[in-house]
């Protein structure tokens, strides 16, 4: 048997001319379940894991996974056991940490824009830290947890001006992002988030984009949070963590991002020779961990020859797969099953049924496909199911999580009865 492994998905690979993920044949799940179908690789997800727990070994660091990048209880709960904290944005994601079986006591909240009501219930649940990103929200915050007759733990996230060279959508720390407060602003606002009596200062805070490829806006952000816990810690306000947040990329289409553990060593180094080594670390990781331990399953519904352009239709679209449409990105887009001989190939956009000219997964394709042939798209365990919808009433796909060769499905997929449980119509 010769095996070939998919180039960033180690756990993804061609045994002859079938496309495995761990243990077990694609195509086998995709008849099973049908399709659209993602199917995640656990053990891709927990190898991710391990490079950063290499990166932090003998160090005091908590590794948070932000789930938003996928949220599906199943895959949370593959973090909750391996150890992790969670990043969360939202009170249901709260919510949802809970019900996979993680700690609230490492949850870290994010978010610009967080209620009262979340507050609350991340207090009442006992969270580890809010990452705190506005000088107005320090002060609903401290209100909040005094009238609840407990302290908030609070790090704020300063946006260093450090440009991260990804997608303007997916830079958030620069001056014209919604995210943090300003470098030069934050000394002041650390003093007064140290005078309000509902708060507790434990750290600070920064991210700075997501799907980064280069180790150097990582470092020049590292030099600018380390300055600002200088002046801190000058002023007397005592900082138990530093967070440096996520973003780390994936190899989308032979992008070359640094391995987790060789950008920490770099950034350990650096935090060494400022001497704050013994400071506790916090990271948020999202993309990286579960980016290439997913695939999205689809099969070959038309194929379409045009005067400009060849098109071949599948039945996976930007409902499930927001990101081309969204950011104009890439995914590789291969064929579950090779054939022994195969044709010449011909140039396709790949395009899904919604009603949209944005519905497309891939431009320029050049694949050899005819109706009922399966495809996998890969690179598709984050961003996708946790930001698809229901857009031309298409319900939700399945998904399946694979452990060697057993497969659990860990979402159903979705019905038409599902979408409208919660409607009604009015009394006439």
């Amino acid at each position: 048997m010769t095996t070939h492994t998919l180039p960033g998905h180690p756990h993804f690979a061609y045994r002859d001319k079938d496309l495995f993920a761990e243990g077990l044949r694609l195509s086998e799940l995709a008849s099973i379940h049908g399709t659209p179908l993602f199917v995640y690789s656990k053990a891709a997800m927990l190898s991710a894991l391990a490079a950063y727990q290499r990166g932090f070994a003998g160090r005091q660091a908590q590794i948070c996974y932000a789930m938003k990048a996928n949220s599906s209880l199943g895959v949370l709960q593959v973090f909750a056991q391996a150890g992790c904290g969670f990043d969360i944005v939202s009170g249901g994601e709260l919510e949802r940490v809970l019900a996979a079986g993680g700690e609230a006591g490492k949850v870290i909240f994010s978010g610009v824009g967080k209620t009262r009501a979340e507050m609350r219930q991340a207090l009442l649940a006992g969270i580890g830290c809010f990452n705190v990103e506005s000088e107005a929200e320090l002060d609903v915050l401290s209100d909040v947890a005094l009238s609840m007759k407990l302290r908030a733990p609070v790090s704020i996230r300063v946006n260093p001006n450090v440009d991260p060279k990804t997608h303007p959508y997916i830079s958030t720390g620069l001056k014209g992002n919604k995210f943090g407060v300003a470098h030069e602003d934050a000394l002041r606002i650390y003093q007064h988030a140290a005078s309000l009596k509902g708060l507790q200062v434990v750290g600070i805070d920064c991210h700075i984009g997501s799907q980064i490829t280069d180790t150097t806006p990582y470092l020049d952000a590292m030099d600018r949070v380390l300055d600002l816990v200088d002046a801190i810690e000058a002023a007397g306000i005592a900082l138990e963590h530093i967070d440096f947040g996520g973003g780390l990329g994936i190899n989308y289409n032979n992008d070359a991002p640094p391995e987790a553990d060789a950008l920490w060593q770099l950034l350990l180094a650096k935090l060494d020779a400022r001497g704050y080594g013994a400071k506790k670390l916090m990271i948020e990781p999202g993309r990286s961990l579960v980016g290439n331990a997913g695939v999205c399953l689809t099969e070959v519904l038309y194929v379409k020859p045009g005067e400009q352009k060849n098109f071949c239709i599948i039945d996976a679209a930007m409902n499930d797969l927001p990101r081309p449409a969204m950011y104009q990105a890439f995914h590789a887009i291969v064929p579950l099953t090779q054939a022994a001989a195969v044709a010449t190939a011909s140039t396709y956009d790949v395009v899904g049924p919604v009603c949209e000219s944005g519905d497309w997964i891939g431009r320029d394709r050049d694949l050899s496909v005819a109706a009922g042939d399966q495809l996998a798209v890969l690179s598709a365990g984050a961003y996708c199911m946790s930001m698809s919808s229901n857009y031309n009433s298409r319900g939700r796909a399945a998904e399946v999580l694979v452990d060697g060769d057993k497969a659990h499905l860990i979402r159903r997929r979705e019905t038409l009865q599902d979408q409208i449980r919660q409607e009604q119509l009015p009394a006439v």
